[in-house]
């Protein structure tokens, strides 16, 4: 299985080799049932004997496994000739099941409804029954990663002593629920999304330009744009940035995919897990936890990780102040790469 949308994006020549592990009959959270579900994935380093040294990363909206390569490999926090680094990919990402790769009646608008939790069930799968792990060194993500991460540490505490969410919260604050309501409807104002889905038309853009245009105002602080920033990256210009970069990068994807993603990333709550309440569900989280907001984030600003933190028996706010904002994970700026990777080592204790 490689998986397509038809222009090659999800194929394993552009992402990479991948393996894939068989859920079969799978049950969702919103009571559908995938009949034949798998979970792509990607492995850097070695098991070791003890089981002992592995790293979960799920990956963020939009990424794929190999997304988060620029954080993996000799002399980073995660290389792997120490720690097992599993990189999952997401239900309805493209590579696992998703609505471009799997058969009808459950390709496009009849792909179900998918949750954070059912894509940290399927990671649970891969890593008690592919690996035999029984105890992870470490969880850690950004954005949706970062989402999956809380989600690891409640629902499987005894599995994660230690865990890092970069710039994502326990639960979707209001004001990131309406910039997702926002491009998801740029993404649907496209004349070729059609009864709730994307036709195979080879001429869908317009509603993925939209969808860039939005991320480029919110993914970015207004700093990144006055202090003009973007030029060390090398573009000449604003719009040679936002046509370059950011519209480069979401350009190949599948919408179909993206709405799934999208409406997940919605969704996420951690509440239920404290009957209703969110501080009860962090207070149940044992692992010594590390959140990491980026100042100026408008996604997942520093005032809701702050909150998060303070209720975690072993929260620790870190926060890396960057005008790359939301995006700072991409590895935009070098300081803020550096103080990434300190973070991730201090959380990884090494």
């Amino acid at each position: 299985m490689t998986g397509t949308d038809g222009r090659g994006y999800y194929t394993h020549a552009q992402q990479g080799e991948h393996e894939y592990v068989d859920l079969g009959r799978f049950v969702l959270r919103s009571g559908y049932t995938l009949p034949a579900a798998t979970l792509a994935y990607r492995t850097h380093g070695t098991l070791n004997a003890a089981r002992d040294n592995a790293v979960l990363f799920p990956h963020m909206y939009s990424g794929t496994p190999s997304s988060l390569d620029l954080h993996i490999g000799p002399g980073l926090p995660l290389d792997p000739e120490r720690f097992f680094v599993i990189c999952p990919g997401q239900l309805g990402g493209g590579l696992s099941s998703s609505p471009s790769n799997t058969p009808a009646p459950f390709d496009r608008d009849g792909f179900p409804p998918v949750a954070v939790a059912d894509d940290v069930v399927a990671q649970h799968r891969l890593v008690t029954e592919r690996f035999g792990i029984e105890k992870l060194h470490a969880v850690l993500g950004w954005s949706m990663g970062a989402q999956q991460t809380y989600e690891w540490a409640v629902r499987f505490p005894a599995m994660v002593p230690r865990a890092a969410a970069f710039a994502g919260t326990a639960r979707t604050p209001v004001h990131n629920q309406i910039f997702i309501d926002l491009h998801l409807e740029l993404l649907r104002s496209d004349p070729a999304f059609a009864g709730g889905s994307y036709t195979d038309s080879a001429d869908v853009r317009l509603g993925l330009t939209r969808h860039a245009l939005a991320f480029s105002l919110l993914g970015f602080t207004p700093e990144w744009y006055r202090g003009e920033h973007w030029r060390r990256l090398g573009y000449a210009s604003v719009d040679d940035f936002r046509q370059g970069f950011v519209r480069a990068w979401f350009a190949p994807m599948d919408p179909n995919n993206l709405v799934s993603q999208a409406s997940k990333w919605r969704r996420a709550d951690l509440s239920p897990h404290g009957n209703g309440s969110l501080h009860a569900a962090l207070g149940r989280i044992s692992a010594h936890f590390f959140v990491v907001p980026f100042g100026g984030d408008q996604f997942f600003p520093v005032r809701d990780c702050e909150e998060d933190a303070g209720h975690m028996p072993h929260g620790e706010l870190r926060v890396i102040d960057t005008p790359a904002g939301h995006f700072a994970m991409f590895g935009l700026l070098d300081e803020d790469t550096r103080r990434i990777h300190a973070v991730m080592r201090e959380m990884l204790g090494s």
